[in-house]
């Protein structure tokens, strides 16, 4: 298939630049066999049976924008500087992350960087210091930290600020606001560059109605890379590679889920995130193992879906890996249908946007 088949008209002002208050009061696009209905996020337990699972990606946003200045030296003893902006992507050791850098194109390695410097030129009250170690396509940079492990860790959290997708942060700039909102109430483990957004729709009040109803709730961690930001550049999806992510799926979550669909109950994935993990850790036989490591992995129309039933998730962009996705879970031409309806009646999308619960088209079973 194309990219050009998964492009739709969005007008700009569907695009949210905050949440819902309170977050289960977003609208709900329920897609199911062909139908649509209106609900809205807290309606979600009337679509859930006692004895569904219900799968989380626990991950937490850390601040992982910074702003800095790259220093060379240059001739006679000078030093040459120029501004630079960071987004985390991926730790790669303990004092290792790679980053897209912009500009991407004005770094050369051993370039030293010097992050925490306010964008207004007046003194940080601290520094983070990195060397340009290697550098990749689409702007990826490896930097080398002169810190490691939790020092890192805390330095990131004094000198970054959080990593709005792009298209807000072009809108407005980021606030204390942002800190809240875009973390999910259940969010535990540091790593993620981008917040697993179906989840932002979770209130505790929503979390105790799901458990009344007899479902269970499970975690899992997908840390979530600036790369979900990028856009597809070729038509021709089989040219199209995917920046890996680190996850982990216990070996005990792997036991209940599994425990889950032998006795007849759902897989219930909040974000495509979740979705994505499990679908690597499934096998071909439909056993969900454990896994610690990467993913890369890229769904589109013909995946067979192995692990997932239902999916809570936002809506996407046009032309993004993930409006692919979820064209795969519901089906081309549910979706199709879906994200027209979404348009005309005024559904607010992406990160801070409405959800959609999505049940899987059999055709993918």
């Amino acid at each position: 298939m194309k990219t050009s088949d998964f492009d739709f008209d969005l007008p700009e002002d569907r695009i949210a630049l905050r949440p819902a208050e309170p977050r289960d009061s977003a609208r709900l696009l329920v897609v199911r066999d062909g139908d649509l209905e209106d609900r809205v996020v807290r309606d979600l337990p009337d679509f859930l049976r006692a004895g569904d699972a219900l799968v989380f990606n626990d991950t937490r946003v850390i601040p992982a924008r910074l702003s800095g200045e790259r220093t060379r030296p240059g001739e006679a003893g000078q030093t040459l500087t120029v501004d630079v902006e960071a987004t985390l992507h991926h730790r790669d050791a303990p004092d290792v992350w790679s980053a897209f850098m912009k500009p991407g194109k004005r770094l050369k390695v051993g370039d030293r960087v010097r992050f925490g410097r306010s964008t207004d030129g007046a003194c940080a009250l601290g520094a983070l210091d990195a060397t340009v170690e290697a550098k990749g396509e689409d702007g990826l940079v490896s930097l080398r930290f002169d810190l490691s492990g939790p020092a890192l860790d805390e330095a990131i959290r004094d000198v970054g600020v959080m990593p709005l997708p792009p298209y807000i942060a072009a809108k407005r700039p980021e606030d204390d606001r942002d800190r809240s909102d875009y973390q999910t109430v259940y969010a535990a483990h540091d790593g993620s560059v981008a917040a697993p957004t179906a989840g932002l729709h979770f209130t505790p009040a929503l979390l105790e109605a799901v458990r009344a109803k007899g479902v269970s709730t499970h975690a899992v961690t997908l840390h979530v890379g600036a790369g979900t930001f990028l856009p597809v550049k070729v038509d021709d999806l089989s040219e199209h590679r995917m920046h890996s992510e680190w996850g982990t799926v216990s070996g005990e979550t792997a036991a209940a889920l599994n425990a889950v669909r032998t006795a007849g109950g759902r897989i219930v994935c909040v974000g495509t995130t979740s979705l994505r993990l499990l679908e690597s850790a499934t096998g071909e036989d439909g056993v969900i193992r454990p896994f610690h490591g990467d993913t890369a992995i890229f769904i589109t129309p013909g995946h067979r879906f192995r692990a997932v039933d239902v999916l809570i998730t936002n809506f996407h962009l046009p032309k993004s890996t993930l409006f692919m996705l979820v064209s795969a879970f519901a089906g081309v031409e549910a979706m199709r249908a879906a994200y027209a309806h979404a348009v005309a009646s005024d559904y607010r999308f992406y990160s801070y946007g409405d959800g959609s619960l999505l049940f899987r088209n059999e055709v993918s079973a």
